[in-house]
C-alpha cells in the first residue's frame, strides 16, 4: 500500500511540477505528516526530490529527472482504458489524439496485457445522454475548447431566457453533464457558469490570460451546482407520505430535495410520514408529486393542496367516479 503511495507521490509531482504538501495530502487522501514521511522516504532512496521554502515553495523534483517507471498491472491498464470517454472526446475535437494515445499505449503494453482493450471494449460502455433525450447540438464546442486549452479570451454573444447578452469570459473549464455542456468562466473577476449549447457567436480576441493556478474545476462545479439547486428550492411543501411514498419520493423530485424531507420526516401513528419538502414551484411540484399518486398526500400550501384537488375531482369525473370531497387528496 505504502509503495504505491510513494509511486502516486513521485507521479504527481513529476507530471504537475512543484506542489505543496497540502495539496500532495489532498490528491492521495492522506495527511501531510504523511506526505512528509513519504518524501523523506522517497528522498533516502535516492529520488532528486527537494522542497522549496516560501508562499510559492513546494515539492520539486530536480530538472531533467524523469523516472522510468513503467511496468502497468492488469487491474491498471484495464482502469486506463475503462477512462477513456469516446463521444466527449470527439465532441471537443479530441478523437484522433485519443485514438493515436490508446495505440501508443497499447503498443508499450507487455504481450500478457494486450487484450486490455478489447476486454474492456466487449464489457463497458458509457452512454451519457439521459433516456429520450437527443444529443444537444453544440457547434461552438470546438472552439470554446480550443480557448480552454491555451487560456485565451473568449468574446461571446450568449442567450438568456428573456435576452441576449455579450460577455468578453476567461473560460477555465468545460463540464459534461447529462449530455449538455457547461463552461465555467470568470468575467470581471467572478466566476459563472455557461451552457455552450445557447453561445450564438463565439470569437477569440487574440489575447491570453492568467490562470488562477488554485482554482479546482470539480470542487467549483460541486459547489456551484450545490448553490443552484439550492436557489431553486427556494419554497417549502408539507406531504404526508406512505411508506410506499417514502420509497419512492426520490424518483419523483431531485435527489437534494427527497434526501432533506426524508432526513427530516416525522413518523405518524398510522405509519405514514409527514415531510418538509423543498420545492421549485407550485406547477413543478404538482407535476412531479402527481407520480407517486394516492401514496402523497399535499397538506400545505394551499395552492399546491388545491392543485391536487382539482386534479383528483378531473380524474374522478373522466373515469366515472361519483364524487371527490372538495379540498382532499390522498
Amino acid at each position: 500500500m505504502r509503495a504505491a503511495r510513494l509511486i502516486s507521490l513521485l507521479l504527481l509531482v513529476q507530471s504537475r511540477g512543484r506542489m505543496t504538501a497540502p495539496r500532495l495530502a489532498a490528491e492521495l487522501g492522506v495527511s501531510e505528516r504523511t506526505v512528509y514521511r513519504d518524501v523523506r522516504a522517497l528522498s533516502e532512496s535516492g529520488v532528486p526530490i527537494y522542497a522549496e521554502q516560501g508562499g510559492r515553495g513546494g515539492y520539486s523534483l530536480v530538472d531533467g529527472y524523469r523516472t522510468r517507471l513503467t511496468g502497468l498491472t492488469r487491474e491498471e491498464a484495464e482502469a486506463l482504458f475503462l477512462s477513456g470517454a469516446p463521444a466527449p472526446a470527439q465532441a471537443l475535437g479530441l478523437s484522433d489524439a485519443l485514438s493515436a494515445a490508446r495505440l501508443k499505449v497499447l503498443a508499450a503494453l507487455p504481450a500478457e496485457l494486450s487484450d486490455v482493450s478489447s476486454r474492456v471494449g466487449a464489457r463497458f460502455f458509457v452512454d451519457a445522454p439521459g433516456w429520450f433525450q437527443p444529443v444537444r447540438a453544440t457547434p461552438e464546442l470546438s472552439a470554446v475548447a480550443d480557448a480552454v486549452w491555451a487560456d485565451r479570451l473568449l468574446a461571446v454573444r450568449y442567450r438568456r431566457r428573456d435576452k441576449t447578452v455579450r460577455r468578453v469570459l476567461e473560460p477555465y473549464g468545460l463540464v459534461l453533464k447529462q449530455s449538455v455542456w457547461y463552461l465555467a468562466a470568470r468575467v470581471d473577476g467572478a466566476l459563472r457558469i455557461y451552457r455552450v449549447d445557447r453561445f450564438e457567436e463565439v470569437a477569440e480576441t487574440g489575447a491570453g490570460f492568467v490562470r488562477d493556478p488554485e482554482f479546482d474545476l470539480a470542487a467549483s462545479w460541486a459547489q456551484r451546482s450545490a448553490e443552484f439547486e439550492r436557489q431553486m428550492l427556494a419554497e417549502t411543501a408539507v406531504i404526508r407520505l406512505t411508506p410506499a411514498g417514502a420509497r419512492g419520493l426520490r424518483h419523483a423530485v431531485g435527489a437534494l430535495a427527497a434526501a432533506e424531507a426524508l432526513a427530516t420526516a416525522e413518523s405518524d401513528p398510522d405509519g405514514t410520514l409527514t415531510a418538509r419538502l423543498p420545492i421549485e414551484s407550485v406547477d413543478i411540484a404538482h407535476h412531479d408529486l402527481l407520480r407517486l399518486g394516492a401514496e402523497v398526500e399535499v397538506l400545505a400550501p394551499a395552492a399546491l393542496r388545491d392543485r391536487f384537488a382539482e386534479t383528483a375531482r378531473m380524474l374522478a369525473k373522466r373515469y366515472g367516479v361519483d364524487a371527490v370531497a372538495s379540498g382532499s387528496c390522498a
